[in-house]
């Protein structure tokens, strides 16, 4: 019996002493163990999404284009604005320069030869010999809306033209002024407002317009 009992407690202290033994070694042994697997390395970035870029491009493309058009826009006014001022300032070089049928040099001049001559000099146009067909050049004018530098065209009988001069001034009451070569004066300034040219006057084109631009979308 005391056998057993012996047996029983030697035992039971030898289960307990491996335990502990056990436990120690887990403890301590709090080591970083290596593998073989393989991870791929995260490279994080902010997400943005597509249709935010593509936003993005086309506000900035929209913003670009906006300050080209502006500065365009500008540059056009600005040369059609000299080119005005070129052609009247040709023109009027012309002033008191006597009439003559079929003339075309500052000696004498006829009334479409004289507006050739101008704008071929101050523009680099070359427009017809002829009034009538230089009424064909052109766009047409609504009288309320002529500016400096348009053709107003006349006609002696019918509706054959046969006269043409160039606007050189609309006044703030709307009164047109234009310069032309006539057969009693020679070249010289008159009114539509004239009882002998307003009735006369049948249409007015313009020659000299600004570009058009247009925006192209890529």
């Amino acid at each position: 019996m005391k056998k057993r009992v012996l047996v029983y407690i030697l035992f039971v202290t030898t289960f307990f002493s491996l335990q502990s033994c056990v436990s120690n070694y887990v403890v301590s042994n709090n080591q970083t163990y290596k593998t073989d697997a393989k991870f791929a390395s995260l490279d994080v970035k902010p997400v943005v999404s597509n249709t935010d870029n593509k936003t993005y491009k086309v506000l900035a493309a929209i913003s670009n284009t906006s300050a080209d058009i502006k500065r365009a826009a500008i540059e056009n006014a600005i040369k059609h604005s000299n080119t005005i001022d070129n052609i009247l300032s040709e023109a009027e070089s012309y002033l008191g320069t006597p009439y003559r049928f079929g003339g075309t040099s500052r000696s004498g001049i006829d009334c479409s030869a004289f507006v050739l001559s101008v704008f071929g000099a101050a523009a680099g146009m070359n427009l017809p010999r002829v009034a009538a067909a230089q009424s064909q050049e052109g766009d047409s004018v609504e009288k309320t809306e002529l500016q400096k530098g348009d053709l107003v065209f006349f006609s002696h009988r019918g509706s054959r033209i046969s006269h043409v001069g160039i606007v050189e001034e609309v006044t703030a009451d709307g009164e047109v002024k234009f310069i032309h070569a006539a057969t009693s004066k020679g070249v010289m300034v008159s009114s539509l407002d004239d009882n002998y040219w307003g009735p006369k006057f049948k249409f007015a084109k313009r020659i000299v317009k600004e570009n058009t631009l247009s925006v192209l979308n890529n």
